[in-house]
């Protein structure tokens, strides 16, 4: 019979790699922050609000009544 898997462990270490990865990513935030550098997430809200709104005035131009 094979051993059984202990599930809470396992889950703890993803939990561990998670929080680990996320922390990695914040302090490569905060460094990029310090040296100037524009993170593609933060350029890519600015640029998707814009563009949609301008696709959506062409697409529908208002009419005389």
């Amino acid at each position: 019979m094979p051993a059984k898997p202990n599930y809470e462990f396992l889950k703890r270490q993803k939990e561990q790699a998670k929080q680990k990865k996320k922390e990695e990513k914040r302090l490569r935030k905060l460094q990029d922050a310090a040296n100037g550098i524009v993170s593609d997430d933060d350029a890519d809200g600015a640029d998707g609000d814009s563009d949609e709104s301008i696709g959506q005035a062409d697409s529908h131009p208002e009419q005389p009544q």
